[in-house]
């Protein structure tokens, strides 16, 4: 992908991930093309402060990636003996208590956990290859745009693993139980002309136009109400976890927050 026309100043800049702000748009990009944007620890805690960082004016959050790849998943001396450098190896995590376990998973899913805030849309311009880690990544995001040359893979079965950075719930939402079982324990590539015909992706378009499209589709997410998108993605986001009484009190409920406010009437 070409690099943002605009050349601002990052608020954040490393461990590979680099947060650039323009008023109402919130730009995250992986930044380590040398190694296809492998993941480390040190990456996702970058990821997590990125979103500590987002400024009240932001509405849109992009994510993108520097190179021909998107992100190739978990960096492989995550399982060498020696780890990083400075981080326990996840040998020695398995070797350790279950809540220490347990709290060094929870810890690193916090990467991918803000995308979905409902405050912000975020939107994943994916190209080449986005694999386990690098695919639960896109998945944490609100809506994804992907190039023509992507290739979705969920490979954590095929290393005696599960996917465990909160990419499970997001893939069945998107293409249901039965695919979604069949492409995490096959580890099959799921293409770009699938990925839109399964929900996986909202769009497709050819490499090059990759950064025009996702820009098009920034700008009709802030030509909407910044109040009525907040409580519409609030809505849609418990439409899952309610029934259909549920939701058309929820419904009533979010119409009534917005109907005061535009008389101004307050609570």
């Amino acid at each position: 992908m070409a690099s943002p026309a605009k050349d601002l100043g990052p608020v954040l800049d490393k461990d590979g991930v680099r947060l650039t702000v323009d008023d109402a748009i919130a730009t995250v990009t992986l930044t380590n093309p040398a190694k296809r944007n492998a993941q480390s620890p040190a990456l996702w805690r970058a990821l997590a402060e990125a979103g500590r960082l987002l400024p009240g004016t932001v509405r849109v959050v992009v994510l993108r990636a520097e190179g021909k790849s998107f992100s190739a998943g978990l960096d492989r001396q995550a399982f060498t003996p020696e780890g990083f450098d400075g981080e326990p190896s996840f040998l020695d995590l398995a070797r350790g208590g279950d809540a220490e376990l347990d709290a060094a998973i929870a810890e690193y899913q916090e990467a991918f956990t803000w995308w979905r805030r409902s405050d912000i849309v975020s939107v994943a311009a994916v190209q080449g290859h986005a694999i386990g880690a690098g695919f639960q990544l896109a998945l944490a995001c609100d809506l994804r745009v992907v190039a023509d040359d992507v290739q979705f893979a969920m490979r954590e079965t095929s290393l005696g693993l599960v996917p465990d950075l909160t990419g499970t719930h997001p893939l069945v939402g998107l293409v249901g139980y039965a695919r979604a079982l069949e492409i995490c324990v096959t580890g099959r590539f799921v293409t770009a002309e699938e990925s839109v015909a399964t929900g996986l992706a909202n769009l497709a378009v050819p490499a090059d136009q990759l950064d025009d499209a996702v820009r098009d589709l920034t700008s009709a997410l802030l030509a909407a109400d910044r109040n009525a998108v907040v409580e519409t993605k609030a809505l849609l986001r418990g439409a899952l976890d309610r029934d259909y009484e549920s939701q058309r009190a929820a419904e009533r409920a979010a119409q009534a927050r917005r109907l005061r406010d535009l008389a101004g009437i307050g609570d």
